[in-house]
């Protein structure tokens, strides 16, 4: 598969819509100006009221036919939207790559997830890219980058933090038939579930330090960057009003009806960290240990340690 030439891996592109005329054009064209052009894009609309629906139709008779199929979506929350796209069995391709409506790519986006995943997947296992974005405002003007998490993705992680949005996120055939098999779920967030899921079934997570995504930052935005002191103090406030326990709800309710397909390892930690969850104080900082939970930055360690002195994991 290593050798196999980078131009011959065809790409379904899977966007989620909702209202999103505003920025749409501009992530059309980013697609549009791709190095790789062996992709065709399927937008699932779930319910557009704004011009969003006639934005697609003039670019599907713009570009050539099947290069862009609509169709609607199910009306249930984004995570839901973006999930029935990549559960779909009848969406064929070599690879997959979320999108968001309201981002622009940089032009080598498909080219360095391809080569990436070239070079690294293993035939029998899922693969995931996945990376850094630059924050850019509403003119694309330049804010910043997402933070850079160096420890090692792995299910250990995945479990409490999510790394990276699914506007980075790349995926093979192994992962879309995993998807296929465990279905659309009742997940806080799509993306956080394709690193939990890729990683507990002992899938590789490449996370691209080189950012290939300017992730638009908005008022309308669904979820945005948390780089400022205010969206780091509000996620720490999240956690003590139980928003993260009720996500960790979630987790483990999805997770233990995917057991079959986590590894041992997998399903291993998923145990011990429903154990820690409601455990007595005196016992709950061992078992976390056991686990090995972690987060990527300092901060996020402290606050995992205040989740889980006052039983908010």
């Amino acid at each position: 598969m290593k050798n196999q030439s980078s131009q011959n891996y065809r790409v379904a592109i899977l966007l989620a819509t909702y209202n999103g005329g505003q920025f749409l054009v501009a992530q059309l064209e980013s697609l549009e100006s791709q190095a790789h052009q062996n992709w065709y894009l399927i937008v699932s609309d779930d319910g557009s009221t704004d011009n969003t629906l006639k934005i697609l139709q003039d670019y599907q008779t713009r570009w050539p036919e099947g290069k862009l199929i609509i169709r609607s979506g199910p009306q249930q929350g984004y995570c839901k939207n973006f999930l029935s796209l990549a559960c779909d069995e009848s969406i064929l391709a070599d690879l997959y790559a979320f999108c968001d409506q309201d981002d622009v790519w940089l032009d080598t986006k498909l080219s360095v997830a391809i080569e990436n995943t070239l070079q690294n997947q293993e035939d029998d296992l899922a693969y995931l890219y996945c990376g850094r974005t630059i924050y850019v405002d509403e003119r694309l003007k330049k804010i910043g980058c997402s933070p850079l998490f160096a420890f090692p993705k792995t299910f250990r992680n995945a479990l409490i933090q999510s790394v990276a949005g699914g506007n980075t996120m790349v995926f093979n055939q192994k992962t879309k038939e995993l998807l296929e098999k465990v279905g659309v779920v009742d997940h806080p967030s799509h993306d956080w579930w394709l690193y939990q899921l890729v990683t507990g079934v002992g899938g590789l997570v490449f996370y691209d330090t080189i950012p290939q995504v300017l992730y638009r930052q908005h008022k309308n935005a669904l979820v945005g960057g948390n780089t400022s002191f205010l969206a780091k103090l509000e996620r720490v406030s999240m956690v003590f009003k139980g928003q993260f326990r009720k996500w960790s709800d979630q987790n483990v309710d999805i997770l233990c009806m995917t057991k079959p397909h986590l590894n041992h390892g997998g399903k291993e930690t998923l145990e011990l960290f429903k154990r820690m969850r409601n455990a007595p104080l005196k016992d709950r900082f061992r078992l976390l240990e056991v686990a090995g939970l972690y987060r990527q930055t300092w901060r996020g360690t402290i606050s995992l340690m205040l989740a889980a002195l006052f039983k908010k994991i």
